[in-house]
Order: structure tokens, then C-alpha cells, then sequence
């Protein structure tokens, strides 16, 4: 166990190398009343073609099958996982994303009976091929719901035309084809690969004893030696699949995302690319931007309207979002703004205005330990410190910034989805 500390933020958390080959991350916040666990694996719905080390040929395994994973980890031959959770009053939760499936959960009280209860249901995998069969029923609803979703369907029409190879552009939970091809076996095989310790990370932030944490950590893990896997990025060209993407749903006003397909040089971004691409879009579309100012003005989006870096391993997005009754239009001011910035620059009074203001936010973050739990599983999953981001603020400047946009954000390499 080693601290790791921050000065400027007078922060500190421990750093635990656990002997079962886990990796552990505890903050301690004694002055909280609760706390906030974060158990989560590199393995998402993009991994569905991979190999063990030695292994010749790779295994495609089905579309979805990680989230199916995800739901059936909570059950068991007894007392399935949230009705454990419900008798010391936690809030438990799991998520299944594109590149990571994390188990949470949230409490007052009792927060080591319940980090034994989730270290113990995560690591004790049950699947029979009637469960199966059952939950394939369970999901295959669930997929059917997120056909009619528009926010849903908006985003993944725009991967699909983003991407024409990179399994991103796939669902989450896969298609109700796909999740008919798999069985206890497939589960069981990609269990074996994904969740072993050294695949895996455990974060906590809150009321809370580091001491308390690798107690549980030693009676509830068994040690296990490394798996080591390949996982296959599909060759992606840099031109978007498809330029305009439109559906039609029930929905009052249409809704658009707006995607620039980036340049994947690096499996992941780095710490400093990630937060450049993160003020430059606060500079351009933030609400205190002159594009968002005028757009709203104009009347042709309302604060729904976002943002967002996306990134993951091999794909890289910037993402515009929102309703509008033009997204059309909303793509010709986007690519206007971008056009003039690239040409004229960034007002440094702009660029001070969206620095502080994303700092802060940073800082802030410290305060909420659902944040703080998330955030240290997410630096170890994308190999960074939960720290450095700190450091980088301090040192950017605005030449940086709009460095990036110039070299990124191409304004050729676009794809509109629209919900009619």
C-alpha cells in the first residue's frame, strides 16, 4: 500500500497492490457520511473478438454478450445480489459501456457488509442454461425498449455512421439475435478472460478505512494469476461511414447528434489530449459561448442542447447534441464557428473564462464521492492518475487549445443523425 498525495488540493489516497491481484484505490473522507464503491473491469461491448495468450485463433464471441454478463452476475443459487444489498440498505447498480462493466453502491451505513457482499456476488459467477434462457427473454425486451428510446437510437444511428468496423457502432446490449446465440459455456469462457483480479479494479471514496477495505479484499478474494488476452481493434478508416443518418420516432421536437470523427494515433488519449479536447469545447459550444448564445437567440436549440469528447479504445468523437427543429442548420453554425476559430483564434479573456471554469469544476470534484470513486477507476482504466489532471490545468495555454482545433476537429469528417 502506498499514499499518494496532492498538495495544491491537500487530497490523498492510498494506492493498494492487493495479494489476490486486484488493484485497490481508497480516499478516505472521515467528515462524510457515507460512502461509495466502484468494482469494475476492462471489458465492455466493444470486446467481442479476443485470444489467450498462446492461443492461435481468436474467439468472436455474440453482440452484448458483456452487458448479458452484467445482469447475470447479480444472480445466484440463494438470495440474488440487490435483495442482499436491500437488507443492509444500500443502493446497488451495475453499467455495461463500451470499453468497462463496473458494479456500484452507495451507502450510509453498513459499508462493510456490503463491500463483502459485492466483492463476494462479483466474484462468484452463476449461469445454468435455463437461466440463461430466461434472461435472453428479459433482455431481449430490454432491446426492444431502446428501439422506441429516440435519445438512444439518435446516438447509436450516429456510431453507425461514424463507424464502419469499430464495434462501437454495435449496441450495448447487442441485438435480440445475438443474445439468442449465448449460453452458459460463452459466459462462463468470457468470465474466466475478463474477470480475473488483474483485469480488475476496486474503488472507494468516503467514511471510510483503508485498513477495513483490504480486510474484506483478504477474506472475500482468492488469489489468481494473471490472464493474459489480446483484444482486436478492427482497422477503421478516417471517413465517416455515412454522412447524414435520419429516423423517424415519436418525439415533439426533432432531436440531432453531430459527430467529427477523430484521428485514433493512440489506443486511448492521453491525459492532456482528453482535457484540450474538453476546453476547446467549452470554449466553442459552451453556455457562455457567442455559437451557444446566438443559437439559443435564434431559437433553434434549448438547453438541452451538449457536448461531448467520446473516446474509448480505438475511437475518438466530438459530439454535438440536443433538439432543434434545424439540425441541419445547427451543423452549417457549428462548422462556421470552428471555421472562424480556426482562422482568427481564441479570444484569450475566453479562454481564461472557460479554464477557470473548468478548474473549478475539477476541484469540486473532490467534494462528491461518487465522483471521486468513479474518477480513480476510470484513471486506472485509461492508465493515469487521478491527480494529473491537476498539474495540467496549471499548464495549458491557449496556444494549446487551439492547436487542437486546428488539427483536430475536421469539419470534412462529419456525420448528422436526426430524430424526425
Amino acid at each position: 500500500m502506498k499514499k499518494i498525495t496532492n498538495d495544491l488540493l491537500k487530497e490523498e489516497y492510498f494506492e493498494i497492490d492487493h495479494k489476490s491481484g486486484l488493484k485497490i484505490f481508497v480516499m478516505e473522507k472521515p467528515d462524510y457520511s457515507g460512502a461509495f464503491a466502484m468494482f469494475g473491469t476492462r471489458y465492455g461491448s466493444v470486446d467481442t473478438c479476443f485470444r489467450l495468450k498462446g492461443e492461435e485463433s481468436y474467439t468472436t464471441v455474440p453482440e452484448g454478450i458483456a452487458h448479458f454478463l452484467e445482469h447475470k452476475l447479480f444472480e445466484s443459487e440463494e438470495l440474488d445480489a440487490f435483495e442482499r444489498f436491500a437488507k443492509t440498505g444500500a443502493n446497488a447498480n451495475a453499467f455495461t459501456s463500451f470499453d468497462r462493466t463496473c458494479y456500484i453502491f452507495q451507502c450510509a451505513d453498513n459499508f462493510n457488509e456490503n463491500l463483502e457482499i459485492l466483492l463476494d456476488f462479483v466474484k462468484a459467477p452463476y449461469f445454468t442454461e435455463e437461466t440463461v434462457q430466461k434472461e435472453q427473454g428479459i433482455i431481449g425486451q430490454e432491446i426492444r425498449m431502446y428501439q422506441d428510446d429516440p435519445d438512444w437510437q439518435v446516438l447509436f444511428n450516429l456510431l453507425r455512421g461514424l463507424y464502419k468496423n469499430n464495434p462501437v457502432r454495435i449496441d450495448i446490449a447487442g441485438t435480440v439475435e445475438s443474445i439468442a446465440e449465448i449460453n452458459a459455456e460463452l459466459l462462463y469462457s468470457c468470465y474466466r478472460t475478463f474477470y480475473n483480479n488483474s483485469n480488475m479494479c476496486l474503488a472507494v471514496a468516503g467514511n471510510v478505512k483503508a485498513e477495513d477495505v483490504i480486510a474484506i479484499a483478504d477474506k472475500v478474494l482468492k488469489i489468481e494469476e494473471p490472464v493474459a488476452f489480446e483484444q482486436i481493434i478492427p482497422d477503421e478508416p478516417y471517413e465517416v461511414n455515412e454522412a447524414y443518418t435520419e429516423e423517424k420516432l415519436g418525439v415533439d421536437m426533432p432531436k440531432f447528434a453531430l459527430g467529427l470523427k477523430e484521428k485514433c494515433e493512440e489506443i486511448v488519449p492521453s491525459p492532456k489530449k482528453t482535457l484540450l479536447y474538453n476546453l476547446a469545447l467549452e470554449i466553442i459550444a459552451g453556455k457562455f459561448s457567442p455559437l451557444y448564445t446566438r443559437l439559443l437567440d435564434e431559437g433553434l436549440i434549448n438547453t438541452a442542447f451538449g457536448k461531448e469528447y467520446f473516446f474509448g479504445r480505438g475511437f475518438a468523437t466530438v459530439f454535438f447534441s440536443g433538439e432543434s427543429r434545424n439540425p441541419k442548420k445547427i451543423r452549417d453554425e457549428i462548422i462556421a464557428e470552428l471555421n472562424h476559430i480556426k482562422k482568427n483564434g481564441i479570444l484569450q479573456e475566453d479562454f481564461d473564462v472557460c479554464l477557470k471554469k473548468k478548474y473549478g469544476a475539477e476541484i469540486f470534484s473532490y467534494n462528491d464521492v461518487d465522483d471521486l470513486a468513479n474518477n480513480l477507476c476510470e484513471a486506472w482504466l485509461n492508465g493515469y492518475g487521478i491527480f494529473d489532471n491537476i498539474d495540467l490545468y496549471r499548464s495549458i495555454t491557449r496556444e494549446d487549445v487551439e492547436a487542437v482545433i486546428r488539427e483536430g476537429f475536421d469539419v470534412d469528417n462529419i456525420c448528422l443523425s436526426v430524430i424526425k
